[in-house]
This record gives structure tokens, sequence and C-alpha cells, in this order.
């Protein structure tokens, strides 16, 4: 599927799970779309649980929802780093609410726990050991590869992320999941 023209921010901390940064962003790459790497403080390299790095292009203040497309969290421990910052909640709360992609895999969903009640009352999935955050932000918690509520893609762990980019690309497509 064509992705030209679709602009799609991936949110980066440490200690950021490598798989769940860099596959979605080759693949969306790939697909046309332009990717922009987001965190706390644009320019700043910030480091994968193995070190390895990814260059952050925007801040928090630099973007808005109506400059993007989708936004995914990628686990690892960068979520718990990314939710400290009001604004990181604000970004992803604002995409949810206007009805644009909002992706996230594995420990990702901490930040989606933190961005108001953007689970309540929602199907989703994630990494099994914060099942319990996810369900007490107001999720129905699945246990399958890939969950798609509405306009929110979430995954369990790597393993799941051709099905979590294949059912993120076809959400940005406008193709039924």
């Amino acid at each position: 599927m064509d992705l030209a023209g679709k602009k799609i921010a991936i949110l980066v901390d440490n200690f950021y799970e490598e798989m769940e940064v860099w596959y979605p962003l080759f693949r969306f790459q790939e697909a046309g779309a332009t990717v922009i790497t987001v965190g706390a403080k644009a320019g700043e390299t910030y480091a994968s649980k193995l070190g390895y790095p990814v260059k952050c292009q925007l801040s928090y203040d630099d973007v808005k929802a109506a400059d993007f497309d989708g936004v995914v969290v990628p686990g690892g421990y960068a979520p718990d780093h990314i939710r400290r910052h009001p604004k990181a909640n604000q970004f992803v709360h604002d995409m949810d609410a206007a009805g644009k992609l909002v992706a996230s895999i594995c420990h990702g969903l901490w930040v989606l726990c933190s961005a108001g009640s953007l689970l309540k009352g929602r199907k989703a999935t994630s990494f099994f050991a914060i099942k319990d955050d996810v369900v007490n932000a107001g999720a129905h918690w699945v246990d399958a590869e890939v969950v798609v509520d509405k306009n929110l893609v979430t995954s369990r762990k790597p393993e799941d992320l051709p099905a979590f980019c294949k059912a993120c690309i076809a959400a940005l497509a406008g193709v039924p999941v």
C-alpha cells in the first residue's frame, strides 16, 4: 500500500526497544511515508537498550497533531521516560482525539495510559507484564498479536511487528483491517 504524503511521528527516548523503532520506521518509509523521530529534545541522540543510537528530529514542543497522520509509541523502557513529558502525552491524546493513527507496541502503552482517558472502553493489547496498567487505564485487554480498535493499533512484543506494521499501514491507507 502506498503511504506517499503521510507523515508519521515515532516517539523516542533512552532505552527504547530497537526493533520497535527501526522496523516500523523503515517499513513506513518503504511504503512512501515521511517518518519523523520525536523526543524531549530536538537533535538529541537517544540510546536503545543495547546502545543503538537514534537521533531525535523534533521535540514535543515542535509537534502538533494537525501536522501528522499517525504516531507510533514503541516499547522498551523508553515509554516510562516519554510519559514524564506532559507535551508528549498531550500530543498522543490530540492524535487520538483527531481520529488519527495511534499505534503502540509492548511497553509503549504506558504512554497511552498517561495520555488522558485514551484507553477507556477500548480494546488493546500490550506486553503481558503491563496488562494491569492497561486494564487500570480502562482498556479491555486482549492477548493477541495485534488489536485494532478504530484508530488505535496495539501489539504485544517484537515478534508481532509484521502484523503490527501491516495493521498500521492499512489504517493509514484507509483500508479496513
